[in-house]
């Protein structure tokens, strides 16, 4: 296959490009400089492997929050379903992938495992940050939720980076799309960097 045809392809169903990567990285070392880090949705931990870097570099923290059950696309008869991701319940683990690729990474100390729903920890998170990435379920009411939960977290000055935001619905990233056009309308943010279905925000009020 055409490499340029594959990258397309990886890119709609959301696997999180090397050009995504880098620009990810980039905003991690922008946040960092304002506060902590933290995704959304770690899988298998490769934007953790990017992230973490940044905070290393910047002698910070990412928190990774997932509850490691995979979303809605992954579980069993669906298109992205893995089944070496299996747990010895018969349920998706994902969490010793996860722990595998940081440990490989050599970012044990620099990334914090959060094994529980988003919404449950924004809820009760009372930390500033300099970088909220949301990355999570995909549905709208899921991404709106991290969104209003972990946005107002946000110091000024700090990023706010959503993967897979695609204007057309058919390419899977519709609520990240409308949740990107609802930040920028807010007037809270500005935009900084686009690359790919990645986008970059900064948050100025």
């Amino acid at each position: 296959m055409d490499p340029t045809l594959r990258r397309q392809g990886e890119a709609a169903r959301g696997f999180l490009l090397p050009s995504e990567g880098l620009a990810l990285h980039g905003a991690g070392l922008i946040g960092g400089q304002v506060g902590p880090l933290l995704e959304v949705g770690s899988y298998c931990g490769k934007s953790a492997v990017y992230l973490g870097a940044a905070a290393r570099e910047c002698r910070t923290v990412l928190y990774t929050i997932d509850h490691h059950r995979g979303s809605e696309e992954q579980q069993p008869g669906q298109d992205y379903y893995e089944p070496g991701l299996v747990g010895p319940d018969g349920r998706i683990d994902s969490l010793p992938a996860l722990r595998v690729t940081l440990a490989e990474a050599g970012l044990d100390e620099e990334v914090v495992i959060i094994v529980a729903r988003s919404g449950t920890v924004s809820t009760y998170w009372r930390t500033p940050l300099g970088l909220v990435f949301i990355d999570g379920s995909h549905t709208e009411e899921s991404v709106r939720a991290d969104f209003q939960g972990w946005s107002p977290h946000l110091i000024a000055g700090g990023i706010l980076a959503i993967h897979d935001v695609f204007p057309d619905p058919a390419d899977g990233g519709g609520a990240p799309f409308l949740i990107f056009t609802e930040a920028l309308a807010s007037g809270a943010f500005e935009p900084l960097v686009e690359e790919a279905s990645l986008r970059v925000l900064r948050r100025i009020a």
